[in-house]
């Protein structure tokens, strides 16, 4: 049993209740208890097809049929390679209603790292787009996964929007071969139709094993991350709970994947478990992004930061209105104080009444654990952690906590703390670590503090701390600095490689539309930089992209730079 934990933060939680009441049920289980409540209810839009939340169940039982038809038994691993649509939705709660484990993975994997998901899961099937059949045949070849689904976006539209389709994006999709061995999803469902419903329906406790989702984790090698039921219905409670403004059938705009804990535990499950209306998104560009904001009137947006800049650019979001807005989180990456001004003028000057709420998290806790009050803000902070959340500051390498207002690593346990590292149990007992409260909590990797007040202030990885000269430098102040100057649109910091100085800085910054690079321009920056930051912190260079790189997921890539200027030293 624990002993009480230091918990400042609950004095700023308003109307939010400290504590919550978590359901012992599963995923699936819970999106059926709220179908019953609200069968009529939208679910999710694709594509102009809405969907029910009572032909929502009704598909998740045909597709769990299916599986139980192919033979998937309880406890095995499914990989899901797909982007947002009820494909995907369909199949991961069906996953979940036999008992077996989503594997989730992104549909822009190369064929090597597919391979190692599907290995490393130990996946007995696949569920993909007839668009990756190709790839998908050729990690086959080289796996022992046997079942492989293929579905198409137009398995999920109206017949109208059905025809369209195959006009034009349809077109460019080479056709499947008539004698492939994979399971086209039509036929999928017709396998299911010999198979009840309480064949499908496997009896799993709520603290077992749910999905897996794929994270660098705390040394920035890939690993999958095993996480429970209770652990996505926790999120859905501390979700709402935390939002008060929230009704049933209020709208998320469902952009961020959903094979991303954001996407997927945030714009998916929290909105699916709650009544909520998932708007869902395979694909988006800013411009786009800015066409599905004026068309749905979403109640709420997630995104990560490079979002929120590229929406202020792109063109015809001046004529947006936003007045339907009742939430905007971002999280993901680290939110510049800058940024965040200038996306809260952005929604002030279009009608909306609310700001950018900055949250934190890991993929270890699905998702966010910390977020901005609903009702006040502090500069820099990305706020207090949820219900039942405990967030420490303790000593790097250590379990020693330190007083408020310095600096150390971000340390936090709750309800959505994740079971482990798959395949990896001596990662697993480094980073989950049992406290002088008894509590055990996950050690980030990420560095921070927090004040008397409860309030956490992310500071940077660990590892991506810049040692130069023996001084620490960490990129996202640098960063935040020079989004601050009047020509900078985003920049990005990174250490290169010196034999004097162990590490030197070079920042890589994107101009704002209208000016143009020069001699002059970057003369001026490192004017900036000279007034702004002291001696050992400043970049030796300055390198100006049209474009910063981004992971999948639209953060910026700042490991791919590092590797650029590696590469440029090794040549």
């Amino acid at each position: 049993m624990s002993i009480n934990t230091k918990a400042p933060w609950l004095n700023f939680y308003g109307s939010v209740a400290h504590t919550l009441e978590y359901p012992k049920t599963t995923m699936f289980e819970e999106v059926e208890a709220i179908s019953k409540k609200y069968p009529d209810y939208i679910a999710y839009d694709f594509m102009g097809k809405k969907t029910t939340y009572k032909q929502a169940v009704e598909d998740i039982k045909a597709c769990a049929k299916a599986l139980k038809a192919m033979g998937i038994k309880e406890d095995e691993r499914v990989t899901i390679c797909m982007p947002n649509s009820p494909q995907a939705i369909s199949m991961f709660y069906a996953i979940n209603m036999i008992g077996a484990i989503s594997n989730m993975i992104h549909p822009l994997s190369s064929e090597g790292e597919i391979k190692f998901y599907l290995e490393d899961s130990k996946s007995a099937a696949v569920i993909t787009l007839d668009q990756f059949y190709g790839k998908f045949m050729e990690v086959a070849k080289m796996t022992k996964v046997n079942n492989l689904i293929i579905t198409s976006i137009k398995d999920a539209l109206s017949p109208v929007m059905k025809v369209g389709y195959a006009l034009t994006e349809g077109r460019k999709i080479p056709k499947i071969p008539a004698d492939t061995k994979a399971v086209m999803w039509k036929d999928f469902l017709e396998n299911g139709r010999k198979i009840s419903e309480e064949e499908c329906r496997v009896k799993r406790e709520y603290t077992q094993a749910s999905a897996i989702l794929y994270s660098g984790g705390t040394t920035g090698t890939t690993k999958g991350i095993l996480l429970s039921n209770r652990n996505f219905n926790a999120l859905g409670k501390q979700i709402v709970a935390t939002n008060p403004t929230f009704a049933p059938g209020d709208k998320m705009l469902a952009i961020m994947p959903i094979f991303h804990g954001f996407g997927l535990g945030v714009s998916i499950h929290s909105m699916l478990v709650n009544g909520g209306r998932c708007i869902l998104v395979p694909r988006f560009t800013p411009k786009t992004y800015a066409e599905l904001l004026k068309k749905h009137k979403p109640n709420f947006i997630a995104g990560v930061p490079t979002l929120y800049e590229a929406l202020l650019r792109v063109e015809g979001a001046d004529k947006l209105d936003l007045s339907s807005l009742k939430g905007v989180y971002s999280g993901g990456d680290s939110l510049s104080v800058e940024l965040k001004k200038r996306f809260d003028a952005f929604l002030k000057a279009h009608g909306s009444k609310v700001e950018v709420r900055e949250g934190y998290g890991t993929t270890e806790c699905v998702t966010a654990s910390c977020l901005t009050p609903y009702d006040m803000s502090r500069e820099g902070s990305i706020g207090i952690p949820f219900p039942d959340t405990f967030y420490v500051i303790v000593k790097p390498g250590t379990e020693e906590e330190i007083p408020y207002g310095e600096e150390g690593e971000i340390c936090l346990t709750g309800p959505t703390l994740m079971l482990e590292y798959v395949n990896h149990p001596e990662e697993t007992a480094q980073t989950l670590r049992k406290h002088a409260d008894g509590r055990t909590y996950l050690h980030t990797g990420d560095l921070g503090y927090m004040d008397e007040d409860g309030f956490i202030y992310f500071k940077q990885r660990i590892k991506r701390m810049i040692v130069t000269s023996g001084y620490n430098v960490y990129p996202s102040q640098m960063e935040n600095l020079l989004d601050g100057h009047e020509y900078v649109q985003m920049s990005c910091v990174i250490g290169v490689p010196d034999p004097l100085k162990m590490q030197k800085i070079k920042a890589f910054i994107m101009l704002k539309e209208g000016v143009e690079a020069s001699d002059e321009v970057k003369k001026e920056l490192f004017d900036y930089c000279r007034k702004n930051v002291a001696k050992y912190a400043m970049p030796y260079d300055i390198e100006f992209r049209d474009q910063l790189p981004k992971t999948l997921v639209g953060k910026v890539a700042y490991r791919q730079l590092e590797e650029e200027e590696l590469n440029k030293i090794a040549v």
